[in-house]
């Protein structure tokens, strides 16, 4: 049986670190939820109500300070969205223990990838079919529609089975495929969690699991900690930071893994 109030204080605390480097925390707040005792269907709707609210109050700060694409969001949020209410619509056939196990690949490969130095893209356009050649704030975004279309799904789709957000995915996806600056990614992303975050929630709820009891005051908690993610980020050199995410992204992995052969 999970406890509502230390429930909270770990929300607040990972929804101020993860809306810092453009990743809801769903991650985390799966990972820390299931830890804590809960269901691991309940833990996965109530990680997506909670992100909904971290998202939006981390995207209303970088959208005033107009470090975020909104185009980009649109093209990116959309995609993933659609499959993230597949993926949580989907979750019932999967049992607490599979959706476990997924979740620590997924972590694992998340924090590795977030381990790995940052490239930026080319910003030059690419006339060939099939690139989209944005242009935004006087900076240039080159998207392989081939590569950027199908992965945006797949992240979309997993996001939404597991409950978590996808922005540790998006944001490398943006960085190193379209050139977009750090700080855009991370305002972007934010953006796009939301909408990824509602679409996920509504599949999930649909088959039950959701407590209000603990979501209700948890989002309250991570939109308070979104607006204070989303203020320091403005501040703060992501390099370290990224640094750190990746490594608790991994423990998360390793912990959940545990407690899923636990499980069995």
């Amino acid at each position: 049986m999970y406890d509502t109030a230390l429930v909270v204080v770990v929300v607040f605390f990972l929804s101020v670190v993860m809306i810092m480097s453009g990743r809801g925390g769903g991650n985390f707040y799966v990972a820390a939820l299931v830890l804590l005792g809960t269901p691991m269907h309940t833990a996965s709707t109530t990680s997506q109500f909670m992100l909904l609210f971290s998202a939006l109050s981390g995207a209303l700060i970088f959208g005033k300070a107009k470090t975020l694409s909104w185009q980009l969001a649109l093209f990116f949020g959309s995609l993933n969205a659609s499959m993230a209410f597949v993926g949580g619509f989907e979750a019932r056939l999967f049992s607490g223990v599979t959706l476990k196990v997924v979740l620590s690949v997924l972590l694992f490969i998340a924090g590795i990838a977030m381990l790995f130095p940052e490239r930026q893209g080319l910003k030059v356009t690419d006339p060939r079919r099939g690139y989209w050649n944005l242009k935004e704030g006087g900076d240039t975004y080159v998207i392989d529609l081939k590569l950027a279309i199908p992965l945006t799904l797949a992240i979309g789709f997993f996001s939404g089975m597991v409950g978590i957000s996808g922005g540790s995915f998006l944001v490398p996806l943006m960085v190193v495929g379209c050139g977009v600056p750090v700080k855009v990614a991370v305002g972007t992303a934010t953006a796009m969690l939301a909408a990824t975050a509602f679409a996920g929630f509504a599949g999930n709820a649909l088959h039950g699991g959701f407590s209000p009891t603990l979501a209700i005051p948890a989002a309250v908690a991570a939109m308070v900690g979104g607006i204070l993610g989303g203020k320091v980020a403005l501040k703060t050199k992501p390099k370290s930071l990224k640094t750190i995410s990746g490594l608790l992204t991994i423990v998360a992995g390793f912990l959940m893994l545990v407690d899923a052969l636990l499980d069995k």
